[in-house]
């Protein structure tokens, strides 16, 4: 039996992949603002904020969902999570007011994302111990294509059938894709391991599975948690404004500057998959250290650099892929500390850092004179993050 769901723990990463296109899609809100704008007239900073309400909801039900699924199994939290996102757009396509989409698409909508989106990455890693890198850089960039993906999709419906009833279709969509993923995550049986792999000495409490209690005694948690935050601050700032860097600094036209937004997204999935390659050989501290050493690198050089149409594309896919890797290889170290078992509900709080650079992110480069500003500080905060780095080479020891 054991060598049998060896054979197919592949299918897991296919429903895992599924579930992640659909919830990635979120990426493309941008799509939706002026049509919504047109149609209702209402304020542009608040139809935006829209998206942020979204991400803030969605890295705080990771947590809850987190803790869910580690003593009910995948399967059914990521069904639920597929319901509530398709809910939350079908509902959506009926808002006349803006604290109407709020509710739905920012609350059901991202509820919906953050049920479902810690499912697949806990399923993943029980199952391939022996590449977890690789397997949790799988897992996200199907996050991270979820908008590259849909994006023609959502402009075709928006074209045909108006701003309103694409969030209907689309609500189909998630709803079936999400719930037919969910089938096929199964937690292996206990004491699996894959066949031909040997699980290395246990060093320094590494492998040992924690309760959220006791990670949180753990100083390394919250050393992982700011660097989580510095590194998605930088990343989410450049990612959810390229546009506009592209005009405002790089004097752009609208479309052309409108290429970043796709450029970063091929670069952000990529590094997903490519950083989480590389620290299974590497180590994930050595990893991490090299990528917050390139984006402080690239955010400085953003700052001070007169940049050009080639620069600008250059430098933003650099951050965009560091930010890849930082998605990937957070999950990967919280079960290296922190062992599989509750590896749902601890990585839940570790990821709120990211909902909160989703916030920070915007917020400063928003509120700086101009982004110059904005980017060095950025610049900043990821070279700390590379120096916390060297503080937790060592895995928690659990007392």
């Amino acid at each position: 039996m054991n060598q049998e769901k060896t054979k197919n723990r592949w299918i897991v990463v296919f429903g895992a992949v599924l579930i992640q296109l659909c919830l990635g899609a979120v990426y493309a809100w941008s799509l939706f603002n002026q049509p919504l704008i047109e149609k209702f007239g209402w304020n542009a900073a608040d139809v935006v904020f829209t998206f942020s309400i979204t991400i803030m909801v969605f890295s705080i039900f990771t947590i809850i969902a987190g803790k869910i699924q580690d003593k009910i199994g995948p399967r059914w939290v990521a069904t639920a999570g597929g319901i509530l996102l398709g809910v939350g757009l079908m509902l959506s396509s009926q808002a006349t007011s803006i604290m109407q989409l709020y509710l739905f698409y920012g609350l059901i909508g991202g509820a919906g994302i953050g049920t479902a989106y810690v499912c697949p990455l806990a399923t993943c890693l029980k199952w391939f111990p022996d590449m977890r890198g690789l397997i949790s850089g799988i897992a996200v960039a199907g996050f991270g294509a979820g908008a590259l993906l849909f994006k023609p999709v959502i402009l075709s419906f928006l074209g045909s059938y108006g701003v309103s009833q694409t969030f209907f279709i689309l609500g189909i969509i998630y709803l079936v894709a999400v719930v037919i993923g969910a089938q096929f995550l199964v937690v292996p049986p206990a004491g699996y391991t894959p066949e031909g792999w040997t699980p290395p000495a246990t060093a320094s409490g590494q492998g040992v599975d924690f309760s959220t209690g006791e990670m949180l005694k753990t100083f390394q948690f919250y050393v992982l948690w700011i660097m989580y935050l510095f590194g998605c601050t930088a990343g989410l700032m450049v990612i959810g404004l390229a546009k506009d860097i592209g005009t405002n600094l790089v004097q752009l036209d609208a479309a052309t500057a409108a290429n970043a937004v796709v450029v970063v997204a091929i670069f952000n999935a990529a590094g997903r998959i490519i950083w989480g390659t590389l620290s299974d050989k590497l180590g994930r501290m050595n990893s991490l250290l090299v990528m917050y050493i390139l984006a402080a690198a690239s955010m400085f050089a953003m700052s001070s650099l007169t940049m050009n149409y080639g620069s600008f594309l250059g430098l933003c896919s650099l951050i965009g892929f560091c930010f890849g890797g930082f998605l990937a290889l957070f999950p990967s170290i919280t079960a290296d500390y922190y062992g599989t078992k509750n590896v749902g509900t601890n990585y839940g709080l570790i990821f709120v850092a990211y909902g909160s650079a989703a916030i920070a992110g915007p917020m400063i480069a928003t509120s700086m004179p101009s982004f110059t500003g904005a980017f060095l500080i950025a610049a900043i905060l990821c070279a700390i993050a590379g120096g916390m780095s060297l503080l937790v080479r060592r895995a928690p020891q659990l007392n």
